[in-house]
């Protein structure tokens, strides 16, 4: 399999997983990705010897109706194509200036099924926002400790019943995560092997009676105008 079949791949399984939706017409959400991934290879300069630049501020553009059918998909469309932008940029060698912004943007000019994107590499802080991928939702973790079990006194609530009421805790400084099993009576797996204590690295997944859940954390920028530009999908008050 290619760079491009891996990562079409990739966002086709999450927008499968996570939005349990098709569109029959006008742009596909994996479309997206391509036009992604053409604008990172196409713009990427080599500034030095070891060191590749890629464009970390994207505005995609959209007819009415594509971009209407597209940001009913919420914030969680957006983390998934950031998501899949720095994994591609991983694997290329690719380096950004500053955190990733991806913002939907309607364009009359544009027929249906096309797709428009500019880029930019613009320099600035970056915010890096831990998630958690359950059974095709994403949780944002917002505190330092973020409790995972089927009770309802749990942060996040699993209906499992193969997992105890209080089964795992995410600990998050702001850089680093760790994830410790709270005494559950099934125990807990990281990445296939058994944990009771552990650190927790991105793309980590913790294994808990019949759930899987993926932790990962996403390089957002930090910009004002980033978070103006989330906001203007729907479904973003979480």
């Amino acid at each position: 399999m290619g760079l491009l079949d891996s990562f079409e791949r990739g966002l086709e399984r999450a927008v499968n997983g996570a939005f349990a939706k098709t569109f029959k017409s006008g742009v596909q959400p994996v479309e997206l990705t391509s036009a992604l991934r053409r604008e990172l290879d196409t713009n990427a300069v080599i500034v030095a010897r070891d060191r590749i630049l890629a464009p970390n501020r994207f505005v995609v553009r959209l007819s009415p109706a594509d971009h209407e059918r597209m940001s009913s998909l919420g914030p969680t469309l957006i983390d998934e194509l950031t998501s899949l932008v720095q994994r591609h940029a991983g694997t290329q060698g690719y380096q950004f200036a500053g955190g990733v912004s991806i913002r939907l943007q309607q364009d009359e000019n544009l027929s249906e099924g096309i797709i428009r994107v500019d880029s930019q590499n613009v320099k600035g802080e970056i915010a890096w926002v831990p998630v958690l991928d359950i059974n095709g939702k994403r949780h944002r973790i917002t505190r330092s400790r973020t409790v995972v079990g089927r009770g309802s006194d749990a942060d996040i609530t699993v209906d499992d019943s193969s997992i105890s009421r209080k089964h795992v805790e995410i600990l998050w400084d702001g850089k680093n995560a760790q994830v410790n099993d709270l005494g559950s009576t099934n125990g807990s797996e990281l990445n296939g092997k058994k944990v009771s204590k552990a650190p927790l690295p991105t793309d980590s997944v913790i294994s808990i009676g019949r759930t899987r859940i993926v932790f990962r954390v996403l390089a957002q920028s930090a910009s004002p105008e980033t978070a103006d530009a989330r906001s203007d999908h729907p479904g973003n008050g979480r």
